[in-house]
């Protein structure tokens, strides 16, 4: 088997190096925390406005039915 030079990485987990760490949100400006937070309201408020796949509905029927086996059922 060839040896990956490209799958190694020096960090735990596999993770690729940065340049850089990413600043912590104290470091952030309270305009960059504003604007972040827009951004995920509008990017999360499209998604509830999605419907419901049938297939997601389905389970949560079948979650609100109980148990299909449950133990009191056999005895």
């Amino acid at each position: 088997m060839m040896h990956d030079e490209k799958a190694e990485s020096p960090r735990e987990g596999g993770d690729l190096p940065l340049a850089h760490d990413p600043p912590s949100p104290q470091n952030l400006g309270k305009q960059a925390r504003k604007r972040i937070g827009a951004h995920l309201r509008a990017m999360y408020d499209s998604v509830v406005q999605q419907p419901i796949p049938n297939r997601f509905a389905d389970l949560i029927a079948q979650l609100d039915d109980g148990p299909v086996n449950s133990a009191a059922e056999e005895a």
